[in-house]
């Protein structure tokens, strides 16, 4: 078993910054890819960042320049780092992980409100 906690999450003024953090414990070693995903009510999850056991990283195009996502493995820590916050990355953002035999694991989320 993999488990999530998220932080971070907060109200900020649309240009400003916040810095998502994920602890990850239990299998650590299983995990092949860690990401984040937003959810706004109504709409489906979307993929936000991920970064892969080789350190590679991918991002949905309506944030790429502007967030980056990182780890420390030293504190099994996953980090999401927003700048340039807009309006419309207002959501409830979660951490998750994907181990090598295909199980997902998810945070309980935390909200992002970007203010215009």
């Amino acid at each position: 078993q993999v488990q999530l906690v998220e932080s971070g999450g907060g109200l900020v003024q649309a240009g400003g910054s916040l810095r998502l953090s994920c602890v990850v414990s239990g299998r650590t070693f299983s995990i092949n890819a860690m990401g984040w995903c937003r959810q706004v009510p109504g709409k489906q999850r979307e993929v936000v960042a991920i970064i892969k056991r080789g350190g590679s990283t991918n991002y949905t195009d309506s944030v790429k320049g502007r967030f980056t996502i990182s780890r420390d493995n030293a504190k099994n820590t996953v980090y999401l780092q927003m700048n340039s916050l807009k309006p419309e990355d207002t959501a409830v953002y979660y951490c998750a992980g994907l181990d090598v035999d295909g199980h997902d694991y998810w945070g309980q989320g935390t909200q992002v409100t970007v203010s215009s």
